[in-house]
């Protein structure tokens, strides 16, 4: 759904946006139910939509889903799906650099190697902390960028790396995206 972003936003406290927070709550649950659901949350600069998402990331994590965020850019807008990018990048980075988190990264890239299988290399080029964790080197990704179809299988290899996740860890995936007026083509 829709949802408009009217009230009053002072730090980061929400204001006026219990029915807001609730219907994004909603949504969420009919995820976990099995539905695949799509939020907007919409409005003009300061009216506390990134407050929002932030309330409402906090109930994702507290409810042990798996919560991602990207951001668009403006100067980003020639590299194709650069948020995307920038959210699985953060979130394989977390995985590198926690020990404690040691146990997923090997289940998770057991699970990527045997889902993707040689495709990997194509997120690698994408999500350089994906290559880590895989254990590729740099100058062994093929850079086959005449490839007509390599927006296809980028689109492809994403939907497929979220399932990855999901059910590695048999969590609901919720991916935040922020100013999606600067996505790229």
């Amino acid at each position: 759904g829709r949802l408009s972003t009217t009230g009053l936003q002072i730090g980061d406290t929400l204001f006026g946006r219990n029915a807001e927070l609730s219907s994004i709550k909603e949504a969420y649950q009919r995820t976990v139910a099995g539905d695949n659901e799509l939020v907007t949350i919409y409005g003009h600069s300061g009216t506390g939509k990134s407050t929002l998402a932030f309330e409402f990331g906090k109930y994702v994590l507290s409810d042990g889903g798996i919560l991602l965020s990207g951001k668009f850019d403006q100067r980003q807008q020639g590299k194709p799906f650069s948020a995307l990018a920038s959210a699985f990048n953060q979130y394989c980075g977390i995985l590198l650099q926690n020990c404690e988190l040691a146990p997923s990264k090997q289940k998770l890239a057991h699970q990527i190697n045997h889902v993707l299988g040689r495709e990997a290399h194509h997120l690698a080029k994408l999500i350089p902390n994906l290559a880590s964790m895989l254990g590729l080197e740099s100058n062994s990704i093929i850079h086959d960028e005449g490839c007509t179809n390599a927006q296809n299988r980028l689109q492809y290899l994403l939907c497929r790396f979220v399932e990855v996740i999901s059910s590695t860890f048999a969590a609901t995936v919720t991916l935040c995206l922020d100013d999606l007026q600067w996505a790229d083509s």
